[in-house]
């Protein structure tokens, strides 16, 4: 696309002049996408990125074949510094030595969904909070597809808005999946409908407090007006105390009945729809009726129908979309069931919340997985959720030691050093009637490149003869940056 057709559709003012020089730090997706828009808005685009896979080496080179600048192996800090604008990937945290030189030279620094947004004609539903993310953007994207209305699933989730923001023509929605550290390089970015799902302690490796993760997730409220809408989580007392007093109008979501604009479950455990006080209600079909697993589940479902109901799509549009939704790879996801056993993924828990959500869910005995890269939060908060279903705990990989001893004293823990070997241990300790759960409650970095190497690998192993087979390429640091 050429740059003056780019430019033509700033929404706010440009983050930089003609001919700015502007550095991308990252060259997974979204760092990818972000300097191919920033070269096509008339800027000298710098590139660069740490690891040297063979990934980033196709993107080097195309970007290279489009006159930008790209390096891999290193950010040089000269060029970094001396640009008018950095633009961060949201895998490169904010203690990585790169993002500390930038801060102390105090060059102006966003998110690739702030390039984006400056950039995009498309209306923006946002998406954020600890969990369920990706599966309410997904479903979201995919109810109004249903209805004709285009919103392609972007940000977190989906394909980068930066790659949004430079199609032509452009959708009439995108629906962005945002994660806290995409938040937190935002500055005007503003949601037309957002939602807000649900708060936990998650990424304190990154953090150096639960307030400060909290901090970066309520700046998706930053932008909000009157005209703003946003869809709120009334059963989580941390999300209504934050979206308490937050112009616009709020609809709210629950498991239990209310009067409200909003989304809820009905004694008949119905999902019902008040789109205000006093209005008739709308129905979109039983709770029974999805394909989803866990009542977690029911809140995502609830969640997008409202989203999409703001966006313009039809109550049957709605019912039919909710209903054929089977939910995406790695969250509790089954991947089969042998000599009685069901095995059942959902790699992409990688917090404490997602693994109660999870195991709350299941009605027959199982043994749980836990494991991988600690990431800062305590697992004794699972001894109580894990219930009477839960026959044994497999503690595996660098964080084994750490759940064995904030869980040991309350059940039966075993200790594996891998994957590989917990999987090993739960089919030796199972028998038919019972499920094998692989909800970690970690990141995958210790093994794997990402949580969906690590379902893949999880799914293999589970299958009969699957430890003959090939496995996952494991993680590479030299390739952490590239993670989106």
């Amino acid at each position: 696309m050429s740059s003056d057709r780019v430019v033509a559709r700033w929404r706010r003012e440009p983050l930089f002049g003609p001919g700015g020089r502007v550095a991308v730090l990252g060259l997974g997706a979204s760092g990818f996408a972000a300097a191919k828009l920033a070269a096509a808005l008339g800027a000298e685009v710098y590139a660069s990125d740490t690891g040297t896979g063979p990934e980033l080496r196709g993107a080097r080179e195309e970007l290279a074949g489009q006159g930008i600048t790209a390096e891999l192996g290193r950010h040089d800090l000269d060029k970094v510094l001396g640009s008018d604008l950095v633009v961060t990937s949201p895998g490169i945290p904010s203690s990585a030595p790169v993002r500390g030189a930038v801060a102390g030279a105090a060059v102006a620094e966003v998110a690739e969904v702030e390039l984006a947004f400056r950039a995009l004609q498309a209306r923006v539903i946002g998406v954020t909070g600890t969990n369920g993310k990706t599966t309410v953007t997904e479903l979201t994207a995919r109810v109004l597809a249903g209805a004709g209305i285009g919103a392609p699933p972007s940000g977190n989730a989906g394909r980068p808005l930066s790659e949004v923001a430079m199609t032509s023509p452009q959708p009439p929605w995108t629906v962005v999946e945002l994660s806290s550290f995409q938040l937190s390089g935002t500055r005007d970015f503003r949601c037309d409908i957002g939602a807000l799902l649900n708060l936990a302690p998650d990424h304190l490796d990154a953090y150096s407090t639960v307030g400060d993760y909290y901090r970066d997730k309520a700046r998706i409220f930053g932008g909000a007006d009157p005209d703003s809408r946003w869809v709120i989580n009334a059963d989580d007392n941390e999300v209504c105390a934050m979206a308490a007093g937050v112009a616009g109008e709020s609809y709210v979501v629950s498991l239990e009945a209310h009067d409200l604009p909003g989304a809820y479950l009905d004694q008949e455990e119905m999902l019902s729809y008040r789109p205000a006080p006093g209005s008739e209600i709308e129905h979109w079909g039983s709770a029974g009726g999805l394909r989803l697993h866990g009542r977690h589940n029911i809140h995502n479902a609830l969640t997008a129908g409202v989203l999409a109901r703001l966006a313009g799509a039809s109550t049957s549009a709605i019912s039919r979309r909710l209903a054929s939704f089977g939910g995406l790879p790695h969250r509790m996801a089954v991947v089969g069931e042998w000599e009685g056993v069901q095995w059942i993924n959902d790699s992409k828990a990688t917090n404490v919340a997602a693994v109660v959500a999870a195991v709350r869910g299941l009605e027959r005995p199982y043994c749980l997985l836990l494991g991988g890269r600690h990431k800062g939060e305590a697992y004794g908060g699972l001894a109580d959720a894990l219930g009477p279903l839960c026959r044994m705990v497999i503690a595996y990989g660098e964080a084994g030691r750490t759940i064995e001893s904030d869980l040991g004293s309350s059940r039966t823990v075993l200790r594996a050093g891998s994957l590989a070997e917990a999987v090993e241990k739960a089919r030796a300790a199972t028998c038919a009637g019972d499920v094998v759960l692989l909800s970690p409650a970690c990141s995958s970095y210790d093994e794997f490149r990402n949580y969906e190497a690590r379902g893949r690998e999880f799914e293999r192993l589970a299958r009969p003869g699957g430890e003959n087979s090939a496995g996952e390429e494991r993680s590479s640091p030299a390739a952490a940056e590239a993670v989106l």
